[in-house]
């Protein structure tokens, strides 16, 4: 029987050389697709009892070093919002402002960012928990 696969969501993280924070974030990311993608173990392969695991499915993880394209820009403020914008770009406070300032520096991004392009989502920091909240790789509370 023909089916369509669906494609794999894509995480891209616009990552600072150099910054500590940043490169956290890259190894955190790493280990979520490492994760993601593991196969069963022995031991699992045996036990025929429902999952309860509720990790994020397989991803496909940028990373660059290159600033976003004006239209990323724009389609990353939008999945902030407006109380999100600061956080993405220094010293704005609407898209106008965001964009213009990022045009005269692209260092007014404030990396690490960590964009879902497939789920709209982003976010700008290091703090693990919301990155694992973000990319749903939370384990479940007990």
């Amino acid at each position: 029987m023909f089916r369509f696969h669906k494609s794999l969501d894509v995480i891209q993280l616009f990552h600072k050389a150099g910054s500590p924070a940043s490169t956290k974030v890259v190894n955190l990311l790493k280990q979520i697709s490492a994760a993601a993608s593991e196969t069963a173990t022995e031991d699992q392969a045996s036990d025929h009892s429902p999952q309860t695991n509720n990790r994020r499915d397989v991803f496909e993880l940028t990373v660059t070093e290159e600033p976003p394209t004006a239209d990323q820009l724009t389609t990353m403020l939008d999945y902030a919002g407006q109380p999100g914008i600061s956080s993405i770009v220094k010293g704005a406070t609407t898209t106008t402002e965001a964009l213009r300032l990022f045009e005269q520096n692209p260092d007014n991004l404030k990396r690490p960012v960590v964009v879902d392009w497939n789920n709209g989502k982003i976010y700008a920091g290091s703090e693990e928990s919301e990155i694992l909240k973000m990319l749903n790789a939370l384990p479940p509370k007990n």
